[in-house]
């Protein structure tokens, strides 16, 4: 009568268990999102920045290439409101509007200045992808170490403000119902396939005639 060993198992199970471990339907590597702020700071005259200041900032925002996500605030280190309508202005060519609170930046504003703070975040997967695992066999419940870095990844990518990551944006106290019933409508009102228009139509083969 033979004895069963389990010893002949260990080798599988030490494969099986090297690399990183996915055990639930939750990927490990989720989206990471860092904030990165950049500051620039204006000469000002008077309630207006300095002649040559308004440039400056033109080509500053230019070579930022300034986009939807990205945060625009101005700093005047409690000084009053100085050139803070032509910085909005060329935040508006590019669709932002300026933020009404400045983060706290690095370094003293120095009188007679005023800083123009841009705040921008970039979402990723740090270590995706990851190939680590052993797929088969493994029998600690594991999915492979890759998992759901295709995803996150591509929805790192794509999140038009990352930010919305961190916090979803709040919805609009008010809604329009016009709005909300332009899909149906649309749907109502489309004209049918068969008289000609774009309805979703349904057909059906056959081999007889």
């Amino acid at each position: 009568m033979s004895r069963f060993t389990p010893l002949l198992l260990a080798p599988v199970l030490m494969l099986g268990a090297c690399g990183t471990y996915n055990g639930g339907v939750d990927s490990v590597y989720q989206p990471v999102v860092q904030r990165n702020f950049y500051v620039l700071d204006l000469q000002t005259a008077d309630y207006a920045l300095a002649p040559g200041e308004g440039e400056r900032l033109a080509g500053w925002m230019a070579s930022m290439g300034l986009r939807y996500g990205d945060q625009v605030a101005v700093d005047d280190g409690g000084a009053g409101t100085a050139g803070r309508e032509e910085i909005g202005a060329e935040a508006g060519r590019y669709g932002l509007l300026l933020n009404e609170k400045a983060p706290v930046t690095v370094g003293q504003i120095a009188p007679g200045t005023v800083r123009v703070v841009v705040t921008r975040m970039q979402a990723s997967v740090p270590g995706c992808p990851d190939f680590s695992r052993q797929y088969q066999p493994d029998f600690s419940a594991s999915t492979t170490s890759n998992y759901g870095c295709a995803t996150n990844s591509n929805l790192a990518a794509m999140v038009a403000d990352p930010g919305d990551l961190v916090k979803g944006a709040p919805g609009s106290a008010t809604a329009d119902p016009r709005t909300a019933n332009k899909a149906i409508n649309a749907l109502r009102n489309a004209t049918p396939t068969g008289a000609g228009g774009t309805a979703v139509r349904s057909e059906t083969t056959g081999g007889g005639r």
